[in-house]
């Protein structure tokens, strides 16, 4: 497991495993067997990532560890901890990553990765926006929904999921200074298929279904992906080859083919001296290839004829000895099971050193701009079997048979464009990568809707406007969503050819009960740490007793609360607002770091809108017990009490059902037998005063609020 390191309550989240759920663990017996103590991995900065030996099956079913196990699952909701196969969290601090970086995630599902390329863009807490973005792309329509689950929980307005073929990615273009430019990437992470033999520890599968064919098979498509890879890297850039494979075929074959075809223009990084502490062992330079019957074979030339479409030349080693030493193939890290207790793992650093010789010419794209929409879509339709993107004119029966066709959809690209509307690509694109997403919508510069929110919460002059946006093109818009500069460039200018999954973090809700006090739109949790910086009303500062009656309590009276914080509230007109808790250094017993809420301030009451794992995480940085037992004979008789609670989350999140992806995350989730994160989590600290009359009430308010697209998302089966 790893404490995400952007997290303001890291230190806090180390402190509290260590000294509290890890003691906990000392001298105790699970089925008549002594716990081994977690220890943390010894070449993982800053202490953040510790490795347990408990099974999943003891972790899940113990009584004695049940508490242990809560805090995981509901800390993992949060986005403050990540569980991880160890070797898993090499490449991305190979990537060296700085927040200024644009980075590539070509094969990014299910996200592990992705999410700590995402922490080292937020590395310095104080930056709203880093100037540096992160796009994960996956071929596999459902698992980047996974994906989008897990980059969720980060909060970040710097991430984009994509859904194409990683061996045949398109060249997306942005805007700089006015001109259109190809986007080249600083860093490229690519987590190629496999065979999965490194995780035969783990996985059953493996030993049935193993064979040489597996690596002859796949040789082709990672040598694809890892070419299209160096095609999209920046000069001086980096890029990290890896597998959870030992096979040589998949490894240095693909490493070996890559530098010779590069002719000079990219090298293996020598990282030695990176991750003291981590055992590895150099890449090797000479294999043989085998086929299924147990054929082996030294050189391309003695296979026979028959067999010279499953073995390739490509798959061989380099006999040129003066050629394979300037390769320095012995850079490669080769991480053995044996030597840590870890997975089988393969990782190469790759850097650019000039542009690939056979793109030393500009690309077309470079050159020939997607105006006319003949040109864009046939752009789109043809960048996803070409590895260069190649813009080529449609025939003349295609014309004769579309003409109506285009001419309709270049007037609606244009106005798209005009009303900064980032749709999908073309119909026909859809129908091979699965579900048709809605469309990003930014907000039009004098846009009406966004007045009352700008004076209601007094937002900085500095605030980035232009960033807002919105998954409807007609009808009230639900909810709004923020992206950085950055990703708002590659967004605008690569509609027709790429398609998005998601991207945006959610920063404000419709509610209508607002507008009768000056604003329609709420303060949404998720993306309170973004937005904080920019407001200058509708702020109360409170102390720690009160963040603990906010937390605890579901919808407190102003009585309850400290005679300051009354003060505070009663000048302020009813509304969502803002209830910040800064640390105080003489009380230094007291929570350390600051906490932001999102809240509602009524008549008589004042209330936090915060999901119910985020409550239970502050509440535990706090000191504050949350544990519960869960009992057999309770079950029944806390059912209506949990429907309650549960009805109670979906009104505090705004019913945000817009994120249609959340059943299909926890089926996957057990398809690939990683832990659901739904797992119930019982809190004692968990008070609901309000009746349960009050509540149904509460709920048909909030239902009343779902937008017609989430309804749509609601009656149709089809994604769920």
């Amino acid at each position: 497991l790893r404490v995400s390191l952007p997290c303001s309550h890291a230190k806090e989240i180390l402190h509290c495993l260590k000294e509290k759920y890890f003691k906990e663990l000392q001298n105790l017996e699970v089925d008549g067997q002594k716990v081994e103590m977690p220890q943390s991995l010894s070449w993982y900065p800053e202490e953040l990532a510790w490795h347990t030996n408990l099974s999943r099956k003891i972790l899940r079913k113990s009584p004695q560890l049940e508490k242990f196990h809560q805090f995981l699952v509901s800390e993992t909701e949060c986005g403050n901890i990540s569980r991880q196969e160890a070797v898993s969290m090499i490449p991305p601090l190979l990537l060296n990553v700085n927040p200024h970086h644009k980075i590539l995630d070509m094969c990014a599902a299910p996200g592990s990765k992705t999410a700590q390329l995402i922490e080292m863009l937020h590395a310095d807490m104080n930056v709203s926006f880093p100037k540096g973005f992160v796009i994960a792309n996956d071929v596999d329509n459902k698992r980047c929904y996974l994906l989008v689950h897990q980059a969720k929980r980060l909060n970040s307005p710097c991430i984009m999921v994509v859904n194409h073929d990683a061996s045949s990615i398109p060249n997306l273009q942005i805007d700089v200074d006015g001109r259109k430019e190809v986007l080249f990437y600083d860093r490229i992470l690519c987590d190629v298929p496999c065979s999965g033999d490194g995780t035969m520890r783990k996985n059953i599968d493996v030993w049935k279904k193993w064979t040489t064919q597996n690596s002859l098979q796949l040789h082709g498509l990672q040598l694809r992906i890892a070419t299209r890879g160096v095609e999209q890297l920046a000069e001086g850039g980096r890029m990290v080859y890896s597998t959870c494979s030992l096979n040589p075929i998949e490894n240095e074959a693909v490493i070996a083919s890559l530098l010779e075809k590069s002719q000079g223009a990219l090298e293996l990084a020598d990282v030695s001296s990176e991750l003291p502490g981590l055992k590895r062992m150099p890449g090797i330079t000479k294999w043989k290839v085998m086929l299924k019957d147990g054929q082996w074979f030294e050189e391309w030339k003695d296979v026979p004829s028959n067999r010279q479409t499953q073995i390739r030349p490509t798959m061989f080693p380099v006999k040129d000895e003066e050629k394979l030493k300037a390769m320095n193939l012995e850079r490669c890290l080769r991480i053995l099971p044996h030597h840590q207790n870890t997975g089988g793992f393969f990782v190469a650093v790759l850097i650019k050193k000039s542009p690939m010789p056979w793109n030393k010419r500009q690309p077309k794209v470079h050159q020939k701009l997607p105006q006319r929409t003949g040109d864009t879509e046939v752009t789109a339709a043809n960048s996803d079997n070409n590895s260069e993107c190649i813009t080529e004119e449609p025939t003349l029966a295609e014309n004769e048979e579309s003409k109506t066709m285009q001419e309709l959809q270049n007037s609606d690209t244009e106005q798209s464009k005009k009303e900064g509307v980032c749709g999908p690509p073309p119909s026909k694109k859809m129908k091979l990568f699965g579900f048709k997403e809605d469309p990003f919508v930014f907000l039009p510069e004098d846009d009406p809707l966004f007045l009352p929110i700008q004076k209601f919460y007094a937002l900085d002059p500095s605030f980035p406007k232009m960033n807002l946006l919105t998954r409807t093109q007609e009808g009230k818009k639900r909810q709004l969503y923020m992206v950085s500069k950055e990703l708002r460039n590659v967004l605008l200018n690569n509609s027709e050819k790429m398609k998005v999954i998601n991207t945006g973090i959610k920063v404000w809700s419709r509610n209508s009960d607002g507008e009768q006090f000056g604003c329609a739109f709420r303060l949404a949790q998720e993306g309170i740490y973004t937005l904080y910086p920019f407001l200058h009303a509708r702020i109360i500062s409170v102390c720690i007793e009160d963040v603990k009656i906010l937390l605890t309590q579901e919808n407190p009276f102003l009585s309850k609360f400290s005679s300051e914080t009354q003060k505070k509230v009663k000048d302020m007109a009813m509304g969502s607002i803002v209830l910040k808790y800064d640390p105080d250094p003489e009380k230094p017993d007291d929570l350390q770091c600051p906490i932001v809420l999102c809240g509602w301030q009524g008549k008589t009451s004042l209330r936090a809108f915060v999901p119910k794992n985020e409550r239970l995480h502050y509440l535990r940085m706090m000191g504050v017990e949350v544990f519960k037992a869960k009992r057999k004979e309770e079950e029944s008789e806390s059912k209506t009490e949990e429907e309650v609670q549960h009805r109670l989350a979906q009104t505090e999140e705004g019913m945000d059902v817009e994120d249609k992806e959340h059943d299909l995350v926890t089926k996957m989730e057990a398809e690939i037998g990683e832990e659901s994160s739904h797992s119930p989590v019982e809190s004692s600290a968990m008070e609901v005063e309000n009746k349960i009359e009050d509540l149904d009430q509460s709920s048909k308010n909030a239902n009343s609020h779902v937008s017609q697209e989430s309804k749509d998302a609601d009656t149709s089966n089809v994604k769920d």
